[in-house]
């Protein structure tokens, strides 16, 4: 019973890390943002650190790669149309094209 239960649990964590996992270097798009409400641009992968801007779903940036941060995907992008705008956005809001 407890092998069962091993397995189970390291199978939700591999289908958690599936479903968030992002290739560095390739195109997203922000989406599932509440209306009225922006996904914060941040200077490091975590909710402690400043926001930069706020990027409006739709917005296309470039992901450089993402890292898990207290559970949380943190992806490291630049927006498509202004590359030296860089920082870090929840992995949790972008999809990749």
């Amino acid at each position: 019973m407890q092998a069962i239960r091993y397995i189970l649990l390291v199978a939700a964590i591999a289908l958690s890390l599936a479903s968030t996992a992002m290739a560095a270097n390739t195109t997203a798009v922000v989406q599932g943002v509440e209306d009225g409400d922006m996904l914060n641009l941040r200077s490091g992968p975590g909710s402690g650190y400043r926001v930069i801007v706020g990027l409006p779903n739709g917005t296309v940036v470039r992901n450089h790669g993402c890292d898990r941060v207290g559970g949380t995907p943190w992806c490291k992008v630049s927006l498509k149309e202004v590359r030296q705008m860089k920082g870090f956005v929840s992995g949790h809001y972008l999809q990749e094209q």
